[in-house]
């Protein structure tokens, strides 16, 4: 059976998504609440499913992605959240899938030398894996929404104002900006695990946090949670 491990940016799409699941259980461990069950893809197979939510940051979303992995061995793992946009051509609610994910803040001469790449050539970047940027593609164009599979940055910095942002393009050519996608692409690379990140764009990287914070993201977690599911359909 195949199995899907799923990482949300919020309460409300995991709640979304575990309302499209059967058989559901919830697991509580390593600080995660980890909701399981199942559902049937058009094609007839029977998924395997285990969704939670990640947490802000690199090492959250590197302790989540490693934790799914070591207790539910997934054939893949799927990563959607939101982000900041820095591609004048997108606009808020758009979406960006992470065909490349690089870090803001990493040198990789000395950590991309771990697993996929060597010690005489470490990696630069990581990529989503093709298929699953091919489904998540079908399914986007099938719900209507514009999207770009493009390059996306993660650092441990929440980048607010023109001169951050255009460090970031700078630095990386990145299409959004965000805390997380990096880690998950890094570590599912270690594992040899095929993952794909999905962002939708919240703002155009120019909101200071405070004022980010009271964001009402309700309706991104719904269709985002939809997106989810309509991808899980497609295996």
């Amino acid at each position: 059976m195949t199995t899907i491990a799923i990482i949300g940016a919020m309460d409300e799409e995991v709640a979304h998504i575990a309302d499209s699941l059967e058989h559901v259980a919830h697991d509580h461990a390593a600080s995660l609440d980890v909701t399981r069950g199942t559902i049937t893809a058009d094609s007839g197979t029977v998924i395997d499913v285990a969704a939670t939510v990640g947490g802000m940051g690199l090492v959250n979303a590197a302790a989540t992605t490693q934790h799914l992995i070591d207790t539910y061995h997934p054939d893949a793992i799927v990563f959607s959240g939101i982000a900041g946009n820095l591609n004048k051509t997108l606009h808020i609610n758009d979406v960006v899938l992470g065909g490349t994910l690089r870090y803001l803040d990493t040198d990789m001469r000395l950590v991309g030398q771990w697993t996929p790449g060597t010690h005489d050539a470490p990696v630069e970047e990581f990529h989503s894996d093709p298929r699953l940027v091919a489904l998540a593609d079908a399914a986007l164009d099938d719900m209507g929404i514009t999207h770009v599979t493009g390059t996306i940055a993660s650092g441990n910095y929440f980048v607010d104002d023109p001169a951050k942002v255009a460090e970031v393009i700078a630095l990386t050519g990145a299409d959004a900006v965000e805390m997380e996608g990096a880690a998950v692409a890094h570590v599912a690379a270690r594992n040899g695990v095929p993952a794909l990140v999905i962002r939708a764009l919240s703002d155009n990287a120019d909101t200071d946090y405070e004022v980010f914070r009271e964001f009402d993201i309700t309706e991104y977690a719904d269709t985002a949670a939809r997106l989810t599911v309509n991808i899980l359909r497609r295996f």
